[in-house]
């Protein structure tokens, strides 16, 4: 992606640990406070050198009327993450959104995400204090800080986890708040992600099941 970013990474340590295997798939339940709106399947694939990421997106009840939604995402693997090179997102009734990256562009691997590599990057290259990120949705750039807020059990259809947790910084008062759980336990999948809208409204993603291959 050709426009610049005006964030910086302020803090950014990786640990010596393993990455994830190279097939993994999560099967996720989305819910609005407590009530399942949709399934979402994740899936991972690398070598080591390279990565694909797919994403599937079912509604549930009148949400299953707007079809099934996808995003991919490709790129390489990276001793600090993912560096995605290629990201689309197919949504019924809307125009496909993609974005690209210039391989060989020298921007901070964190610099350059989009809205799938950014988590997975994350299990390849756990953070240890303070991470900004620049996300791309396909359509504009949105940069993030997060705060490393310590380990936490977290307990999901999927299993209970001993999980790093994750705080985004809210710059205003009327900014969503996120927090991310990622399974210290499990070569730091994923396995849940939780929104609170500014009215109050609780949006959770939580991992129902976990294949690894």
């Amino acid at each position: 992606m050709r426009n610049s970013c005006l964030t910086l990474v302020l803090s950014f340590a990786c640990g010596a640990v393993a990455a994830p295997p190279q097939r993994v798939e999560i099967g996720y339940e989305i819910l609005r406070e407590g009530t399942v709106l949709a399934e979402l399947s994740q899936r991972l694939e690398h070598d080591g050198r390279s990565y694909r990421l797919s994403e599937t997106w079912k509604g549930k009840g009148m949400l299953a009327l707007r079809g099934e939604a996808t995003r991919t995402s490709q790129g390489a693997v990276v001793a600090d993450g993912l560096r995605p090179q290629k990201f689309e997102d197919k949504r019924p009734g809307r125009d496909t959104r993609q974005a690209e990256w210039v391989p060989a562009a020298k921007t901070a691997t964190l610099l350059r995400q989009d809205q799938l590599s950014f988590m997975w990057s994350l299990a390849f290259a756990p953070p240890q204090g303070v991470v900004t990120a620049s996300v791309a949705d396909g359509r504009r750039v949105t940069s993030y800080t997060y705060q490393v807020a310590g380990r936490e059990r977290v307990k999901t259809p999927a299993g209970e986890f001993d999980a790093l947790k994750l705080v985004k910084r809210k710059d205003n008062p009327q900014d969503k708040a996120t927090e991310i759980w990622l399974a210290a336990d499990r070569q730091y999948l994923p396995v849940r992600i939780l929104i609170v809208e500014k009215d109050g409204t609780r949006l959770d993603q939580v991992a129902v099941k976990i294949s690894l291959q």
